[in-house]
């Protein structure tokens, strides 16, 4: 059977792979970005706590994905639990970095004409410095994304959702007529899914950073 061939008699689970993985590497990112981003915000002010944050999930992303995704396996079982911490952890580094570096870029003019005119510290993080650490930030959840779209094809090996299940099923068959049309039609799919979401991310930075910023 030829790829289109494939493709057309099982589009319909393609689909429905693709959105699941799709939706797996959205809400990781989503709880990413939320964790990665108060990291950030606690310990940018300290040098220390702020390398410590940084070494902290790096050391997560140098664990091969199989392997934490096999320790995951005893302690939340199989499915949805260990994909989703898997690719949250691995999502942080990007983001606690880039958070950490942008909110340490904000002009302290600028922090100390806010606090100038009454401005609580909360109110300067979010109203002056936040915003202006958003482009760096950005950067770093579009990085993440994109590795989370490779890692979270592992995922199939605990049972989990997405396109990686059709990858293995091909390895797990080659020799036989379609295990080439599986891997491939699973490999393209991720890497469709990589560029439309990176095409999402250009979407939302020309929409949430002024165009003087982004000069």
């Amino acid at each position: 059977m030829s790829f289109w061939s494939y493709l057309g008699n099982r589009h319909q689970q393609l689909l429905a792979d693709a959105f699941q993985h799709a939706s797996a590497v959205f809400q990781c990112m989503v709880l990413a970005t939320v964790i990665g981003v108060a990291l950030g915000v606690l310990t940018y002010r300290s040098e220390w706590a702020g390398n410590l944050a940084v070494t902290a999930t790096s050391t997560i992303l140098t664990i091969p994905s199989l392997a934490l995704i096999g320790l995951l396996i005893p302690v939340v079982g199989l499915g949805v639990p260990p994909t989703v911490t898997a690719l949250t952890l691995y999502g942080l580094l990007p983001i606690v970095r880039n958070a950490i570096v942008g909110l340490r870029g904000v002009d302290p003019t600028l922090v100390d004409a806010a606090r100038g005119i009454g401005m609580s510290r909360f109110t300067r993080l979010a109203r002056v410095e936040l915003p202006l650490a958003w482009p760096p930030i950005l950067t770093g959840i579009r990085v993440s994304t994109q590795m989370l779209m490779g890692i979270a094809a592992i995922a199939a090996y605990a049972s989990g959702p997405g396109l990686g299940n059709e990858i293995f099923r091909g390895i797990a068959s080659l020799g036989s007529a379609n295990a080439l049309n599986q891997v491939l039609a699973g490999t393209l799919g991720i890497v469709i899914l990589a560029l439309l979401f990176d095409a999402a991310y250009i979407v939302l930075g020309r929409l949430t950073i002024p165009r003087g910023i982004r000069a």
